[in-house]
């Protein structure tokens, strides 16, 4: 661990306060992949007894929590999957690879996922939720998948992104100032939208408009 250290302080990619902390984060969180039980068509299951099977469809654009699973695979499944709990993290490994989500259920996920349990409980959900959402995070990812034919997130490369971590309660700070400064993201995020729409119809109708002029006979002075 000593050597790991070392390495993450002869390349710190930019300076931070005293209070805060260089780490890779498969020092400070549990990471691992999902599984299938296969076929899967044979463990899934509409009875009461059954588990959360979660899927990439179970998750709502743009949104933070999984609230629900719409399938269930039966119990006997578990040990062939990888079982996670409310509170986790999943993080997506393949295709649009590197979504954070937090969990509101118990139950089991395939190998599209990666799950992230802050065992120690080094972070304040909510910081760790955007921390996993910024630039910062997702070049790393881009970077550990590089070269690959299929961009699969691997929880080794993700165990050894590195972050600078507050202390707890800076962390909280952080993700209210956050929380607070949303709205007004998503409100300048639906102004943009509708001036690149405006920009993309007024050249469509303005040329629609000079051809009018043109058959009609008003596009140029008469002589």
């Amino acid at each position: 661990m000593g050597n790991e250290v070392k390495c993450i302080e002869d390349e710190l990619p930019f300076e931070i306060p005293d209070s805060w902390e260089w780490i890779s984060l498969g020092t400070v969180l549990e990471i691992a992949r999902g599984g299938s039980p296969r076929p899967i068509k044979a463990f899934l299951t509409e009875k009461s007894n059954g588990v959360n099977w979660i899927k990439i469809g179970d998750t709502e654009k743009g949104g933070k929590y999984i609230n629900q699973a719409r399938e269930k695979i039966k119990p006997e499944g578990v040990s062939k999957s990888r079982l996670v709990h409310k509170g986790d993290f999943l993080l997506t490994n393949s295709m649009s690879f590197g979504r954070p989500y937090i969990l509101n259920v118990d139950g089991c996920i395939h190998d599209g996922w990666l799950v992230l349990s802050d065992n120690f409980k080094a972070f304040d959900k909510d910081f760790l939720y955007y921390l996993l959402s910024s630039k910062f995070a997702y070049y790393q990812f881009c970077e550990s998948v590089s070269g690959a034919v299929v961009k699969n997130l691997n929880s080794d490369k993700v165990a050894i992104s590195r972050f600078a971590i507050p202390p707890i309660n800076e962390q909280k700070r952080i993700a209210n100032k956050i929380e607070s400064l949303v709205p007004l993201i998503e409100k300048y995020e639906k102004f943009e939208n509708e001036l690149y729409e405006l920009n993309s119809n007024i050249k469509g109708q303005l040329k629609k408009s000079i051809l009018q002029y043109a058959i009609e006979g008003k596009l140029v002075r008469k002589i």
